[in-house]
């Protein structure tokens, strides 16, 4: 049943989703709007050239709207997860560039590469090079989600892009610090059977047995997406991510309760956010893994920010709340 699955997001592991037959063999998602375009850029690392795939949705040239680059979460979970987005160019106007971060989704898959390989700085020159091909590096708005928002939040501290304008922090924590404390709040409140198991198969390593699944669906069910059916975008998503977890193994590793094992490890933007100067909208809902606590450094410290949040959504309000969310983010970059 399409309901059994819920797509694994930021710092959930991959090897804790489970497909049905059914879901194996999901059709290709695809928004074709009139005026879309896609097609692949070349990013050059060291002496390597690697491919970058990236959608755009409306006019870049437009004088009335920036455009909005989103980056998607995972670390993985390719631009599927925020397809609705694009709701955001057809209702309201603004041009929207979709992409999918290499080692994921459409753009090239580096399976080979070694952990070391994958950093924030390949991240953001990846993100610089896109801006840079679609000629908007001097004015544009920029939304992340999730781990998506990590890596937008990290880009403003450490690159201070002057072209950036607007910027939207999507159900992202501001450290991983907070973010774990989080995750285990949610597990305390699953039933103690389920606790006791999740917590037993992570000390042991043993995180592909079935009941650990078993329990991990009830938490996907509670805290990832609680929609009866999960939006076919979302389980295509899923499905990317399973097939190659070397982005979000080098990135987070393995666990999903217990400390980082990847390269995000100590990771904290809470020390530059008194910098930001972009204006923000920080967005969470009432039952998301990016709960009150893992939000509020964003809110104290960001110097012109706002917030919103969705009370009967989880991690993915742009599909839980799909109308309000869009008006929410609609509003705040049109205004």
């Amino acid at each position: 049943m399409i309901s059994d699955f819920r797509v694994g997001t930021l710092f959930v592991s991959p090897r804790t989703l489970r497909l049905s037959p059914t879901l194996k063999h999901l059709p290709r998602v695809t928004m074709n709007p009139v005026g879309a375009e896609e097609g692949f850029l070349d990013f050059k690392v060291s002496d390597e050239v690697f491919k970058t795939w990236y959608k755009v949705f409306g006019d870049l040239k437009s004088t009335q709207h920036r455009p909005l680059v989103a980056l998607h979460g995972g670390p993985g979970a390719p631009h599927q997860s925020i397809l609705s987005l694009v709701d955001l160019n057809t209702k309201y106007d603004v041009p929207i560039v979709l992409y999918d971060q290499i080692g994921n989704g459409n753009s090239i898959h580096l399976k080979e590469k070694p952990k070391d390989f994958w950093s924030f700085d390949l991240f953001m020159d990846e993100l610089d090079n896109l801006l840079v091909h679609l000629g908007i590096s001097d004015n544009y708005d920029l939304l992340g989600h999730s781990w998506g928002g990590i890596l937008a939040a990290h880009y403003v501290a450490h690159k201070k892009p002057e072209g950036l304008k607007r910027l939207v922090l999507s159900n992202a924590p501001a450290s991983m610090d907070l973010w774990l404390k989080r995750m285990n709040q949610l597990l305390d409140e699953m039933p103690r059977e389920d606790q006791e198991i999740l917590r037993k198969h992570e000390a042991a390593g043993t995180i592909d047995s079935e009941e650990y699944h078993k329990s991990m669906h009830k938490f996907h069910s509670r805290y990832t997406c609680r929609l009866t059916t999960t939006p076919v975008e979302l389980q295509q998503a899923g499905r990317l991510l399973m097939s190659d977890p070397t982005v979000f193994e080098a990135m987070n590793g393995t666990v999903n309760f217990t400390e980082n094992t990847g390269k995000l490890n100590g990771w904290s933007i809470i020390e530059h956010l008194p910098m930001f100067t972009a204006k923000t909208l920080v967005i969470n809902s009432h039952y998301d893994q990016a709960g009150d606590e893992t939000i509020q450094p964003f809110l104290k410290l960001i110097p012109n920010v706002e917030w919103i949040k969705f009370e009967d959504s989880s991690h993915f309000p742009m599909w839980e709340e799909r109308e309000r969310y869009m008006e929410a983010v609609g509003k705040f970059l049109r205004f």
